[in-house]
């Protein structure tokens, strides 16, 4: 059983918020116990054996909303002793209608938390009172989770927090550091490591908020919401409220399935494109590309070039960190990946999940790769670079027919790269996706409404990227323009 201690010492994500009406004695509607909603829900729907302690203190009593969550064998409700104990546990029992059994005790030694939790200056914490019946859960073995959180990854702490588990300890945390690190409080951000533990929140994986002006828009991260299958539910959309999400866009995967669910009136259908290419076998695929694509790559084979599957290893890294460092500049622009450190290329490398690496070498030394994303019904490919000064080798174009052979042997039907013609900003680009028989694939992209902010945003188009507002006649000299400005900011940067 995973055991949960949860001390909900404030009631609101916003510290000051909850600094404010701790000191008033007073609340307000807006994010009442939000975090612990959040988790509440998570815990809910975990399919794990968990036991969740809810430690709450007079300035936390639970909600109408909150109680509901808690309304199942997987909670209990129990006393956070902030000031006096008799008096916040009759409070409590009566909010809650639940006989309490545990107790903990609220403690601060910081002058300005005596002041707010209206204590004497020379009281740390409540004092317990002799013969008060309810059990200490300070007896029960404890595992400070937002703690660890705090100093090292997420991988390192689900590391510790499993063996915790098995030790039959009880993970401790506090809501308000759910999703920020503390300052002065070393604790948290603890919910990528809760969502493993819990095994829930698999459709928020890679999800990615951008804020624009006074709206916050998600999305899953690119290429990611090409594979991901959309499941469009109210419960889905809480879920995004929740997390300050004003307005969700995804793509309609129409090459593969349509939407189970027919569009509300508060989703917004734009025009989309990516280039796409249906694959039957790889024989099939070469006679369909022009003569001149095929020579390419017969002249890579001739060049001496290895072309493989990379497993994730610090060669691999070290090679894929040599190619972003060669030059500042790509396709006419600023390179974003230049000047990127060896330790986030090896993170990259080894934390991305259904990911493929293929490897281009010329004497064992890498010169070429691309990153492969696998769905359900479709490969996406992320990133395809190769060193300059090995360009006359035509690398990419036999990367490329290794992963359509590599798609036609594991029944892969869908390769994907990228946007092509309307929408995309490198025409180059676009003429070698041609040659190597891609087409462009129009879809419905749609922009989903989950606030007023973002019923806002739509109407005055904020949802929409700047290069889809460009007409096309000018995108070519915009594109110019935009290609010697980053540039230009480059070459100042590193002047």
């Amino acid at each position: 059983m995973i055991k949960i201690r949860l001390d909900v010492d404030y009631a609101y994500p916003s510290r000051w918020q909850s600094f404010f009406y701790t000191a008033l004695k007073s609340k307000t509607k807006r994010n009442y116990l939000k975090n612990s909603k959040i988790i509440a829900r998570m815990i809910n729907e975990s399919p794990m054996d968990v036991k969740a302690y809810w430690f709450f203190t007079p300035f936390t009593l639970p909600d109408v909303e909150m109680l509901e969550l808690l309304n199942s064998d997987k909670h209990e409700i129990a006393l956070h002793v902030a000031i006096d104990a008799y008096k916040e546990l009759n409070n409590l029992e009566k909010a809650t209608n639940t006989q309490v059994k545990y107790y903990t005790i609220h403690g601060t030694e910081r002058l300005l938390g005596k002041i707010i939790w209206h204590r004497k200056l020379s009281q740390s914490k409540a004092s317990i009172p002799e013969g008060f019946h309810l059990k200490s859960f300070y007896d029960f073995p404890t595992m400070s989770l937002d703690r660890i959180c705090h100093v090292k990854s997420t991988h390192e702490t689900l590391k510790i927090a499993y063996e915790s588990i098995k030790k039959g300890e009880v993970l401790h945390i506090h809501p308000d550091w759910l999703f920020q690190s503390g300052k002065m409080n070393p604790r948290g951000p603890y919910y990528d490591t809760l969502k493993e533990i819990l095994n829930v929140d698999c459709e928020l994986e890679t999800l990615e908020k951008r804020k624009k002006m006074f709206v916050t828009i998600g999305k899953y991260s690119e290429h990611f919401e090409y594979v991901k299958n959309v499941n469009p539910t109210e419960k889905f959309f809480i879920k995004l409220k929740s997390r300050d999400v004003d307005v969700f866009t995804f793509v309609e995967k129409s090459w593969c399935n349509s939407l189970a669910v027919t569009p509300s009136g508060k989703w917004v259908k734009t025009e989309d494109n990516i280039a796409l290419l249906q694959i039957n076998t790889f024989d099939d695929w070469w006679e369909k590309i022009g003569k001149k694509t095929r020579n390419m790559v017969r002249k890579a084979e001739k060049s001496g070039l290895t072309i493989e599957v990379s497993e994730p290893s610090d060669r691999l890294a070290e090679g894929v960190w040599r190619i972003y460092n060669e030059t500042p500049f790509r396709q006419g622009r600023a390179f974003s990946h230049y000047g990127q450190s060896f330790e986030s290329v090896r993170e990259m490398i080894f934390n991305t999940k259904n990911c493929t690496f293929i490897g281009a070498y010329v004497d064992d030394v890498l010169v070429g790769f691309i990153q492969l994303v696998y769905g359900d019904d479709l490969v996406v490919v992320t990133q395809i670079l190769s060193l300059q000064k090995h360009w006359d080798k035509a690398i990419n174009n036999a990367m490329l027919a290794k992963v359509v052979e590599l798609c036609a042997k594991g029944n892969h039907k869908w390769l994907m790269y990228g946007r092509m013609g309307r929408g995309s900003s490198h025409p180059s680009l676009d003429k070698f996706k041609e040659n190597n028989g891609f087409v462009r694939y129009p879809l419905n992209r749609y922009y989903v409404i989950l606030s007023r902010k973002g019923e806002m945003a739509i109407k005055l188009g904020l949802h929409r990227q700047f290069k889809d507002k460009i007409p096309e006649v000018l995108k070519p000299k915009v594109i110019s323009v935009y290609n010697f400005i980053s540039r230009t900011k480059v070459k100042l940067l590193h002047r």
